[in-house]
């Protein structure tokens, strides 16, 4: 991953770490490298987050532990430069991360892709919550309704996802869009769709990572320096 970097891979996974989990600009952390005698122009740093976020997640995702079969779904706002973008989000009952979609549309289309999504990596649930829209709820009924007569991930075939619509019981996932907008609204703003999908992509690695849900053999309670080092090595 990091073969004919100029850099040393602890230094660049510290940079990217720390971008995407905490509040610090890019030039904070030129500043802080440079307090530690690594001139690293923050343009650098940028590029660095958004090469290697999508390869940590890919490696997560491979350690990443199994959901529960009860689903809550919602779509969060994030603007993009001056226009407002669609963020889809899906946690299960314990709180754990389970999918989520970058989109410039808020539509039956968009929502089919997450859903599509969310049941290709995690097969399907026995029950979705959501807070009331009809296209959710319309694009729920179609995977799962495609889903059924292909006889497709190989559990519960014949019966329909239940759904529920209650602003009340989605609290639990507007709580944890808090977290993912907490981060974003320190930073500048995005320029462009690709990369605000990218960044958002490491950030939810990061809230993923800090909820322990990849799989680690030796270590049942790692840091998130030590999930950052073992997903790089």
């Amino acid at each position: 991953m990091f073969k004919g970097r100029h850099f040393d891979r602890s230094v660049i996974l510290l940079c990217v770490r720390w971008y995407l989990a905490y509040g610090l600009s890019l030039r904070d952390l030129e500043e802080m490298m440079q307090e530690r005698n690594i001139h690293v122009d923050h343009s650098t740093v940028h590029r660095w987050v958004l090469r290697f976020s999508p390869l940590l997640l890919e490696r997560f995702n491979r350690r990443k532990r199994a959901v529960t079969h009860k689903w809550h779904v919602d779509e969060t706002y994030v603007k993009v430069r001056g226009k407002w973008m669609y963020f889809y989000r899906a946690i299960d009952s314990v709180g754990d991360t389970v999918e989520f979609f970058f989109s410039e549309h808020r539509d039956l289309a968009a929502a089919k892709l997450f859903f599509n999504k969310a049941l290709n990596r995690h097969g399907r649930p026995d029950r979705v919550v959501i807070d009331g829209s009809q296209t959710n709820r319309e694009a729920i009924l179609s995977c799962d309704t495609t889903d059924r007569l292909k006889g497709g991930y190989g559990r519960n075939e014949q019966n329909p996802i239940t759904i529920r619509s209650s602003k009340y019981l989605n609290n639990r996932i507007e709580q944890d869009h808090r977290r993912i907008k907490r981060r974003i609204r320190l930073m500048l703003g995005f320029k462009t769709q690709k990369t605000a999908d990218i960044i958002l992509s490491g950030i939810e690695l990061v809230h993923m990572t800090r909820k322990r849900q990849a799989r680690f053999a030796y270590n049942p309670a790692p840091t998130l320096a030590e999930q950052f080092t073992v997903l790089a090595a």
